[in-house]
């Protein structure tokens, strides 16, 4: 109906940050987030074979390539909320909570006419405190309250945001209350060693959930894994250094490997040791091994394809999808198989330009600027798309700080059409300039000798 009618009013209700949180991944955190989906859910690895997508804990695919959208895509919603309410839809009255779990703007509804609860605090597997991918930290505490206030209601039936349903009171009582305890025994043992003065590699060594969680799917590992949300958990509340002096001050990456393949007597010594411990099943140490071969000076294609090989070990042994999925993607990229670079750099399109504000528009250049192009840059340049409020970006001290543009040295005028070409790769700032696609009053040399201190082709051209 969308696709023959796109104007036709949808009311959509939603939290009131889902807007806000659709942007924010698709800005300034673009390359990793992006990059994060595709190594954690399988957006690169082949459908069949030994790489081949098996699952990605939530269900059989993410994006699943023979269910492409059809439809104009995000609605933002008309109707929102950011505390507990009721509204009334289709002729049902909804109780409404938010009750944060992977998402900040996840609710739980509940439907008190039918017994039914939906939600996104249940999930299939146990919880992922820690997501593979990268995410901003998810509290425990927090989850917990709302996991809570969801048995509280003695639901009926539980219809999760990810997963099966669940029906029949007891049953929900009897399951949910155990995935609820499951994330509190992470969350205070966490505690309880850490206080004791454990590491953040120590706990993840010294905290294992008990057998018994693995009788239900809801609390087994078939997602992510304990021993990375234990040292979420810690870093979620007192931040990165866990108290191990070698994390104070350590070396940069590429010299603590050549003196760790240095100290242990040559290349070929580790690569040995590493083949050696491959044998042996031990595979975390050869992952360590391979991982300083890889990241010294001297590595090359067979140091990558050893990497590679341990990665593809750990992948067909963990019962992790987050970690399979993770290290094959990186596997595949190492030996060449499915080049992952493009996915660390900011690929801005021409529609996300034209959908976003001016400010978005403009303001996601701050964190593509290269401070050794901008020392010695102090520029305010204002920018007016036509029907649009106006903006700008003060480039001083090696950043790029938003304004209103007001007062600005330097103004650009043009549509929006224009400066979303520039961004997306279709047109050079200086043929924009030559074509008189874009006004300037100011000196434009200095325009675009100030946007070129941005990781962006055309803005230097």
């Amino acid at each position: 109906m969308l696709d023959e009618s796109p104007e036709t009013n949808v009311e959509v209700y939603g939290h009131s940050k889902i807007a806000y949180n659709r942007v924010r991944t698709a800005t300034e955190i673009a390359p990793s987030y992006s990059r994060g989906l595709v190594e954690q859910f399988a957006v690169t690895l082949p459908a069949e074979g030994p790489d081949g997508n098996v699952n990605v804990g939530l269900g059989r695919f993410y994006r699943n390539p023979e269910h492409k959208t059809q439809t104009n895509g995000f609605i933002k919603p008309a109707h929102t909320f950011d505390k507990p309410c009721t509204i009334r839809v289709a002729g049902l009255e909804i109780e409404v909570t938010p009750a944060p779990s992977d998402a900040d703007d996840s609710v739980t509804y509940w439907f008190k006419s039918l017994g039914c609860a939906v939600n996104n605090l249940v999930w299939p597997v146990l919880f992922n405190v820690f997501a593979i991918r990268g995410e901003e930290y998810r509290d425990p505490r927090i989850m917990l309250a709302g996991i809570d206030h969801l048995l509280s209601l003695e639901p009926s039936h539980l219809v999760g945001a990810h997963g099966m349903p669940i029906s029949g009171n007891s049953e929900i009582v009897r399951r949910v209350t155990r995935y609820r305890d499951s994330i509190q025994f992470l969350w205070d043992q966490t505690v309880r060693l850490t206080n004791r003065g454990y590491t953040s590699t120590e706990l993840a060594h010294a905290i294992r959930l008990p057998g018994f969680f693995d009788d239900d799917n809801l609390t087994s590992e078939f997602y992510g894994v304990a021993e990375h949300h234990v040292r979420q958990i810690r870093a979620g509340l007192l931040g990165w250094f866990d108290g191990d002096p070698a994390n104070l001050f350590p070396l940069p990456r590429v010299e603590h490997s050549n003196r760790m393949i240095a100290g242990f007597g040559g290349r070929e010594v580790v690569r040995q040791k590493t083949n050696d411990a491959i044998d042996a099943d031990d595979l975390r140490w050869a992952c360590e091994m391979s991982s300083w071969l890889v990241n010294s000076t001297d590595a090359d294609e067979s140091d990558k394809h050893l990497l590679a090989k341990t990665l593809r070990l750990i992948a067909q042994r963990t019962t992790a999808a987050n970690i399979r999925n993770w290290c094959l993607a990186r596997a595949r990229h190492l030996d060449g198989t499915f080049d992952l670079t493009r996915f660390n750099q900011h690929r801005l399109s021409r529609k996300q330009v034209l959908n976003s504000s001016s400010e978005t528009a403009v303001s996601i250049l701050r964190v593509l600027l290269v401070p050794e192009r901008a020392s010695e840059i102090d520029k305010h340049v204002c920018f007016k798309f036509v029907g649009r409020q106006q903006t700008g970006l003060h480039i001083r001290n090696c950043i790029a700080v938003p304004t209103d543009g007001n007062d600005a040295e330097i103004n650009v005028e043009c549509d929006i059409e224009t400066w979303a070409e520039i961004l997306a790769g279709d047109l050079a700032l200086s043929v924009a300039l030559s074509q008189k696609k874009l006004t300037v009053k100011g000196d434009a040399h200095m325009l675009q000798h100030a946007l070129q201190v941005f990781d962006v082709k055309n803005l230097q051209t």
